[in-house]
């Protein structure tokens, strides 16, 4: 974890011909997937740290490919803008938290709606434990891009855990009915 009293920040200019889409596309994907934040037309927001570094490299790549660039400019962290960008990249990882936890908490009431239709059955446990596989992948997508460690990975880390113990838990009364 980084404090972001020492962090510079890369402000990332990407400027892409509009056809074909796929292009933008695929940079917007880069960028949200390492964590940067929109701050104006073509202009997103990361932290100074090697993973945000790796995937606007990454991204400035998908930018040439696409007949375009991707232009890296970086911060001093005694910028006095420096505040309203760890502003916007912590309201971004907020967002992404709380997604998280909303989508924890449709995956127990799946649970607990299948249990009340007693649908024990193997087929509904695989899609579970494949929603389960899909919940982890995006904590751990989540917590990668949260360099600043925010007080609601804790919060989402114990959602996460409760969807294990309600598959557990649902996964127990599949066998126990397919085995009486």
């Amino acid at each position: 974890m980084t404090h972001s009293s020492e962090v510079s920040w890369l402000v990332l200019l990407v400027q892409v011909p509009s056809d074909p889409s796929r292009h933008r596309v695929a940079i917007w994907r880069e960028l949200r997937r390492f964590g940067a934040v929109p701050v104006g037309q073509g202009a997103w927001t990361a932290p100074d740290v090697p993973a945000c570094r790796d995937g606007a490299e990454k991204a400035r790549k998908l930018a040439f490919a696409g007949n375009g660039q991707l232009m890296v400019l970086a911060t001093g962290s005694a910028d006095p803008d420096a505040a309203k960008l760890r502003a916007l990249f912590d309201a971004a990882r907020a967002q992404d938290w709380a997604e998280f936890v909303a989508d924890c908490d449709k995956f127990r009431e799946e649970i607990a709606h299948e249990i009340a239709k007693r649908k024990f059955t193997l087929a509904e446990l695989e899609e579970e434990e494949q929603s389960l596989d899909r919940l982890r992948r995006w904590f751990r997508s989540i917590r990668g891009r949260d360099v600043f460690g925010s007080a609601l990975a804790s919060g989402a880390e114990e959602k996460l855990a409760g969807c294990v113990v309600a598959l557990e838990d649902f996964a127990g009364q599949v066998y126990q009915e397919l085995h009486s």
